[in-house]
């Protein structure tokens, strides 16, 4: 049994929780609901006789779009090829700064400046440098003798996403890096240094030793880095608008073309749906797979 003033404190701390609940359910909570509701309903601007319930009309239209696979393939390849370059480079810089080079703290400094360019301006730089008239990137390859004449990396049809990829990974990989090697300067010296005298080598130290110790850390950069790059639209809208020929469109690419160019907020509101369904399908898998790890 609570004694009085426990009660009081427990009454104190609902007070407290009030208002950031409040703040929730405004600005979170209410929108997403409001979204799967407009999902069964009729809502196009440009037809505006056409109202009430839809059913599963609107996801069956979203479902049947032509290109609909090919936005589905987009992100996922767009997905899994960002956050596996991430990681990789992530990790690969973070071992290096972590290393007693001279002029350490700089570099660490130096590595961070693509994460705090605001991507309209990445965007935008890097739509400048890929420019096949003008742009430095091909003038570079021109001179390294990589390349005949300049190409236009992000109007042909084979190239355009994976071009996006990579510029993606340029500028998200240092937030990998500063949490891995955060992660590395907890691993213990001294366990390096035993096995090292034990006769282990760099390969067998690496993988069976810094690895397992950045394993939480990875596991939930990966995972938070999948969810916000699958929904990620502001890159790939600012160099190719999901062009050309929807080469590089993407589903957050294709719900705004459903809400701001055709007017259909049914239509967008069923494949956001879907998308929040899919994200919400892995957050729990995650959280029930790791409850399951720290139980055992």
């Amino acid at each position: 049994m609570l004694t009085l003033r426990e009660k009081r404190i427990r009454l104190v701390a609902y007070y407290f929780v009030l208002p950031a609940f409040a703040f929730f359910l405004l600005l979170n909570a209410y929108p997403l609901i409001t979204v799967v509701w407009d999902s069964f309903q009729f809502k196009n601007m440009l037809n505006a006789t056409q109202t009430g319930f839809a059913h599963l009309a609107n996801y069956r239209e979203v479902l049947s779009n032509e290109y609909f696979l090919t936005a589905l393939r987009n992100t996922i390849i767009w997905t899994l090829l960002s956050v596996t370059g991430e990681y990789i480079l992530g990790l690969s810089s973070a071992i290096a700064l972590n290393q007693p080079i001279r002029g350490r703290t700089l570099f660490r400094g130096i590595i961070i400046i693509p994460w705090v360019v605001p991507i309209v301006i990445a965007g935008m730089t890097w739509t400048w440098m890929l420019a096949p008239d003008y742009g430095v990137i091909n003038y570079w390859l021109i001179q390294l003798g990589v390349i005949d004449q300049p190409y236009y990396w992000l109007g042909e049809m084979n190239t355009a996403l994976f071009t996006i990829v990579f510029v993606n990974i340029w500028r998200s990989f240092p937030f990998f890096t500063i949490s891995l090697l955060a992660g590395l300067q907890t691993v213990s010296k001294e366990v390096m240094e035993a096995a090292a005298i034990d006769g282990a080598g760099i390969r067998v130290r690496f993988f069976y030793i810094v690895l397992p110790q950045l394993k939480t850390i990875s596991l939930t950069l990966i995972f938070v880095h999948l969810i916000w790059t699958a929904i990620n639209f502001d890159f790939i809208w600012i160099m190719t608008q999901g062009g050309p020929l929807y080469s590089s469109e993407t589903l957050p690419i294709q719900i705004y073309r459903y809400a701001m160019e055709d007017y259909n907020f049914g239509n967008a509101s069923a494949l956001s749906s879907m998308m929040l369904g899919v994200m919400m399908t892995a957050f729990i898998m995650y959280y029930v797979v790791n409850s399951r790890k720290s139980k055992n």
